[in-house]
């Protein structure tokens, strides 16, 4: 295998908004970029399709015909894919050909897809992407994790990664990324359900001054309409992950009440957001103003008023 990542032909399983950024400052580079989706086959798949012929993204109909070419596989789908699409490139794989799995899900599901790409002969990576991919774009915070973690890092670093490895033990990486997203993603829920009930019954006002108060640092206007925002835009795929956070505690022994609860919530936005509820796709983004109760409001319609 060419140890010079500049190049690697590299396919990307997944040609969502991760998919697509990555193909894009790897193309900036000049980078070969494959990719595959399943939406290609779709209505869907058009906007897909207008992309990489911009950035110059060669397109496979298959996860067999991307993995047979690409020296390194990057899967940055929903978390329920996980496992799944490490099956689908595996039949395929070539040997020693490196596979990051970007995409958010359980140790448990790290180490069922790990042991099927290296059945094949691949040499699996777990990746747990840190924050939120878009400000940072390739340069997101990336922790890595596996035997073959070490051996990568250095590579994937030259062709712009921020990543660093977390343990040579598979489920270390994916764990910290599952923990983490309790809060960050939980917070999600519990303000959407907090400050869409607060303005219910008229005392939003209040509540912000009361969480102000209590956490001085926090700029709980502008954080509430970026959580609005996200959850409109994203509710989907976070409440997948929040599934796998679930699974995650489930592995550690507890019942996961609270992952489970704001899977739940996250979900029930993204089919109000799907049902047309906020606009349709594409709209520009409310929280752009600051103006989280305009989205509340439109929640709370859907309704009975309180007496």
């Amino acid at each position: 295998m060419n140890t010079d990542p500049t190049q690697w032909h590299i396919g990307l399983v997944g040609y969502g908004e991760v998919g697509r950024i990555l193909a894009e400052d790897l193309r900036a580079q000049g980078v070969k970029v494959s990719a595959h989706d399943l939406k290609l086959a779709s209505v869907a798949g058009s906007p897909l399709r207008q992309h990489a012929a911009v950035h110059g993204v060669t397109l496979f109909e298959s996860h067999a015909d991307l993995a047979e070419q690409a020296d390194f596989i990057i899967s940055a789908v929903t978390a329920s894919q996980a496992v799944p699409v490490a099956q689908a490139c595996a039949l395929a794989i070539r040997p020693s050909a490196y596979f990051l799995d970007f995409n958010s899900a359980s140790p448990g599901a790290k180490i069922r897809a790990a042991d099927i790409v290296k059945r094949n002969g691949g040499r699996y990576v777990e990746g747990a992407v840190m924050t939120s991919i878009p400000p940072y774009r390739i340069k997101v915070p990336l922790l890595l994790g596996g035997p073959d973690a070490a051996a990568l890092m250095p590579l994937i670093n030259v062709l712009g990664f921020d990543s660093k490895v977390a343990s040579l033990r598979l489920g270390v990486a994916s764990a910290t990324k599952m923990c983490r997203s309790v809060m960050i993603k939980g917070l999600e829920a519990m303000v959407i359900e907090s400050f869409t009930t607060a303005r219910a019954y008229g005392v939003e006002d209040a509540v912000l001054a009361s969480l102000k108060e209590t956490f001085p640092g926090i700029d709980w206007e502008k954080q509430g309409a970026y959580f609005f925002q996200r959850v409109i835009e994203h509710g989907r795929r976070r409440g997948e992950e929040l599934r796998e956070v679930a699974e995650t505690v489930r592995e550690a022994g507890m019942e996961p009440w609270s992952a489970s609860g704001s899977a739940d919530r996250q979900a029930w936005v993204a089919d109000l957001a799907d049902a047309g509820l906020f606009g349709p796709k594409g709209t520009p983004a409310f929280a752009r103003s600051g103006d989280w109760r305009t989205e509340a409001d439109r929640i709370l319609a859907q309704f009975k008023p309180i007496d």
